[in-house]
């Protein structure tokens, strides 16, 4: 294949087009982070008193809430592993439309589900169920949203393009709690932990066929496209998970590296402080959600141009500061929570989520660069959603357990700077990807696989 074909065939869109594919991709994500941040959200309000039997201690249910709550992460590498190798090799559209439905479904019939009153332990086996079909079709969900974006965007401004489908995350989450502090608002205590909290589990019906229908109408990348159309016209060039693992073993472990302290920090940020404040200071559930409500419309606004700086400072000074900043959080954030000050509660959980931007705006543009469009979607997947497991999943469940065991914050706080420091490790072993061409990464991957084939034939 000859490079001047392919260098015109793999053309970014132009910004109309970019906008129309951004908008497409952000649609979707608000809806499948919507249903999934739901979860997280009325895992820490709800669901420990509505589908498991009450100990004594509210921290037993919280944590066994917390647990079915991992069980999406852990059904997540097994999505990113199938949806990444389907979407490699039929393309990112209709990939993400599967996983969109499969999200709605399992969401809408959450909030049909009876309580641990009504049908004893078949309530929270019901609802791990759920939660596993949810999780399995998120991990196919964030790898073809980014890459949708990044595999269209100008080689100068990729960050910054590919930051806006991370910046849909916080939206989702906004709506989530939106309708939860709406019914929390409206609805008595009782009433809202009853059967209220059902309401915004079964509106993602009405979220989920808007994006759908959105999503119909985007196109794949030419660069998807071209690559498509060499794995199958060269039967000695392959694609997905297996491959990724065989040739590019060190990018998945990168990838898997600046994922971790970013998903910590997101998932103790957003679902840990609310525990805390709830249990150990009985805080108001609805000025909880106000704060979370406050943070999220920050962490959108701040999202998109901290990806503009990845494309102007480029990825790893960006990424590290995130690391740096957010390891410091912690140790301010929870003494402002015990004040019980609504405004500093609303700063510290906001400043957690602006430097949680700094990592997350340049994620998938650092996640693109490290792989080949042939085997891009399983390798980020994997890198994103394996990760998933040994951090947000384990994450809320730590430090809820440590909050139980310790009666402190101080073991959390050294958990993050744990995570952090990891993760400034991985992004230091990164090369500056600024503004590389994605089709120079396929062109050194088609190089070296010519090269180990001409050995293998000598």
């Amino acid at each position: 294949m000859h490079s001047d074909a392919r260098g015109t065939a793999a053309a970014p869109g132009t910004p109309s087009k970019l906008k129309r594919i951004v908008a497409a991709s952000m649609a979707g994500t608000v809806v499948e982070w919507y249903e999934f941040f739901l979860y997280a959200t009325a895992a820490s309000l709800v669901f420990g008193t509505y589908f498991f039997p009450q100990t004594g201690s509210p921290l037993d249910g919280i944590i066994a809430a917390f647990v079915t709550y991992a069980v999406g992460f852990v059904a997540r590498p097994l999505g990113g592993i199938v949806f990444g190798q389907i979407g490699d090799r039929f393309g990112r559209k209709p990939t993400l439309q599967a996983t969109i439905v499969i999200v709605g479904v399992a969401t809408f019939l959450m909030g049909c589900l009876p309580g641990f009153a009504s049908v004893g332990y078949w309530a929270p086996a019901m609802l791990v169920a759920l939660r596993f079909i949810q999780g399995f079709a998120v991990g196919g969900e964030w790898g073809g949203a980014v890459l949708l974006v990044a595999e269209q965007s100008p080689d100068r401004s990729r960050a910054f393009w590919s930051s806006w489908p991370q910046a849909a995350v916080p939206v989702g989450n906004l709506l989530a709690t939106l309708v939860l502090l709406i019914t929390s608002w409206v609805l008595s205590s009782a009433a809202f932990l009853e059967w209220g909290w059902q309401i915004a589990f079964w509106l993602s019906a009405v979220i989920v066929l808007v994006g759908f229908y959105i999503r119909r109408h985007v196109e794949e990348a030419p660069i998807f496209l071209e690559a498509k159309a060499q794995v199958e016209a060269e039967k000695a060039v392959s694609y997905g998970v297996v491959e990724v693992l065989r040739r590019y073993p060190v990018g998945v472990l990168q990838a898997m590296g600046v994922r971790f302290a970013e998903n910590i920090v997101y998932y103790i940020v957003v679902s840990f402080s609310i525990v805390y404040l709830r249990v150990v200071h009985e805080y108001d559930t609805s000025q909880l959600l106000l704060a979370l409500l406050i943070a999220h419309v920050v962490h959108f606004a701040v999202i998109p141009q901290l990806g503009r700086l990845a494309d102007r400072w480029g990825r790893r000074p960006v990424y590290l500061l995130g690391a740096v900043l957010s390891a410091t959080w912690a140790f301010f954030a929870f003494p402002l929570f015990d004040t019980l000050n609504p405004v500093l509660i609303v700063l510290a959980v906001t400043i957690g989520l602006v430097f949680h931007a700094f990592m997350y705006a340049p994620q998938p543009a650092v996640m693109a660069e490290l792989f080949p469009t042939r085997m891009r979607y399983s390798g980020v997947s994997l890198g994103a959603q394996v990760t998933a497991i040994l951090a947000g999943s384990l994450a809320p469940i730590l430090a809820t357990q440590w909050l139980k065991d310790f009666g402190s914050w101080l073991p959390i706080a050294l958990y993050i700077v744990a995570a952090c420091v990891l993760t400034a490790i991985a992004v230091l072993s990164l090369r500056e990807t600024k503004g590389v061409s994605l089709q120079a990464i396929d062109d050194a991957d088609a190089a070296l696989t010519a090269a180990r084939a001409g050995a293998t034939a000598r």
